[in-house]
């Protein structure tokens, strides 16, 4: 039995499927974990969530956590403002690959899909994230906490930022983490720094596995990068859409 965090699909159906099918070569014993961001982007988010779906009812053991596309595509539903900023981010491939013109018309087995996916993992002695953790707080003002208020704070209970932190790493406070690993996406990095925190994982204890898998016209990036937690061990897939 193996445990593989994967993340950042962003509707890139052929790239996944070749990915678990052929590379992973994911078996009904395994645990897979899908670390948000499973829509927009590319081109066909439907695919991604019927596939996701399809597994788990062939009896495959599939996780996935909501990342802040799929908080945007909710809030889609209900608010304009929200569905500008989902469309700018997105959001019209989505509508496109279900052949609507608004989230609302998405099936709503789709979107109680998104709705029931949960925030994070603690996976043995990891951590799964679709963005990061917020190990700071905020005052009112937004000014960061200190002290012993610093140290009161529980990273798992800042549901937004595990969807939207960045630049999180300086702000790790150790004595919380322990020795556990935080695996994460979100925030595209080239192939080239997965590798470098892959190699500083027992000291630094901390994986971004997004390598931006839609962007394949960018150097560095165009992947989908898959962590298997119980060996240890990378894959990537090319973009194939």
């Amino acid at each position: 039995m193996r445990k593989i965090a994967v993340t950042d699909v962003h509707g890139c159906i052929q790239t996944f499927r070749t990915l678990v099918e052929y590379q992973i070569e994911l078996t009904i014993n395994d645990h897979l974990y899908v670390l948000g961001d499973h829509i927009d982007r590319g081109p066909d988010a439907k695919g991604v969530l019927d596939y996701l779906m399809d597994l788990q009812s062939a009896g495959f053991q599939i996780h996935c956590l909501k990342g802040n596309h799929e908080e945007m595509m909710l809030k889609a539903a209900h608010n304009q403002k929200e569905l500008e900023l989902w469309l700018y981010n997105g959001g019209q491939e989505t509508l496109a690959s279900f052949g609507v013109d608004n989230p609302g018309s998405i099936p709503e087995k789709y979107l109680a899909f998104a709705r029931d996916m949960d925030y994070y993992y603690e996976v043995d002695q990891y951590i799964l994230v679709h963005a990061g953790l917020n190990f700071v707080g905020e005052k009112e003002g937004g000014e960061k906490r200190d002290g012993f208020l610093w140290r009161m704070h529980n990273p798992l209970r800042d549901l937004k930022s595990m969807l939207w932190i960045r630049w999180w790493y300086d702000d790790i406070n150790w004595t919380w983490l322990k020795d556990r690993v935080i695996i994460h996406g979100h925030t595209p990095v080239d192939l080239d720094e997965i590798w470098d925190m892959y190699d500083l994982l027992d000291e630094d204890q901390v994986l971004d596995i997004d390598n931006g898998c839609f962007a394949k016209y960018k150097e560095g990036l165009g992947r989908l990068c898959a962590f298997d937690m119980t060996n240890k061990h990378l894959y990537f897939q090319e973009n194939t859409e």
